[in-house]
């Protein structure tokens, strides 16, 4: 697991070896990210979910091909729930199909009840894991794509899930026009998860509603556990509401 630690932190520096422009034209760099305020926090993986009211803050800074796409997640009360950071690199664009890759550390909090001379009080643990990311997509129109999506990832200490294997097969819907004015986006898929020894089937459903030109949405995801041998309910839900941005920077000569 040393090499994929080191990897993880070498990534951005050999991509953007490739990321470089030949010609004289600025690439721009984008900055854009999603703010959401849910009544609850769900992870694809149940045993990562808050299970209560969460600020989910999902931002991205990129130039070229190469990306940093830091996810940061807290609960109401203001504790961490959990920090990711990815580094992402496509490897592949052109208007059929996308191919891009990516690796994190990321740290997930947890409540840990303790007592001191009798008296009960709560610590906040770290919990530290290593991940990397491979999605092959094939786009089908402008509005309609369909891909896989892999993600494995180590924890770094030995009182861990030491192996995560996610596997999802996902489709996503874009911008579908239900009036003049508003849109809906789904992304429905269906995913295979293995912690160690346990696995699991499940069914999941992201649905975003907008209106053109706005930048606030209402969002809700829906996870159906099939088949399980892993903890957690067999069915969660939430509502939020999205506030999205979107800034280009070009360098002036």
């Amino acid at each position: 697991m040393k090499k994929a630690i080191v990897l993880i932190y070498i990534l951005p520096f050999f991509c953007s070896l490739f990321a470089q422009k030949t010609d004289s034209v600025p690439t721009p760099a984008i900055f854009s990210g999603v703010i959401t305020a849910t009544n609850n926090g769900v992870s694809l993986i149940p045993s990562f979910s808050l299970g209560k009211p969460a600020l989910l803050f999902d931002l991205s800074l990129g130039k070229g091909r190469l990306s940093f796409d830091p996810m940061l997640r807290f609960g109401m009360d203001g504790k961490p729930w959990a920090f990711v950071f990815w580094w992402r690199y496509k490897l592949l664009t052109n208007p059929k199909f996308n191919l891009s890759i990516g690796a994190h550390p990321s740290v997930v909090f947890r409540t840990v009840n303790t007592s001191t001379n009798g008296v009960g009080k709560e610590l906040l643990a770290a919990q530290r894991y290593v991940a990397w990311e491979a999605a092959p997509t094939f786009v089908l129109s402008k509005k309609i794509s369909v891909g896989l999506y892999y993600l494995g990832s180590h924890g770094l200490t030995k009182d861990l899930i030491q192996s995560t294997t996610f596997l999802t097969l996902r489709s996503t819907f874009s911008n579908l026009n239900l009036s003049k004015q508003l849109t809906l986006t789904l992304i429905p898929q269906v995913y295979f998860l293995k912690m160690d020894e346990r696995q699991g089937t499940y069914l999941n459903a992201t649905l975003i509603l907008g209106k053109k030109n706005f930048p606030l949405a209402i969002s809700s995801i829906v996870s159906q556990a099939i088949d399980t041998e892993i903890a957690g309910k067999e069915l969660v839900w939430n509502l939020g509401l999205n506030y999205n941005f979107y800034e280009k920077y070009v360098r002036r000569p």
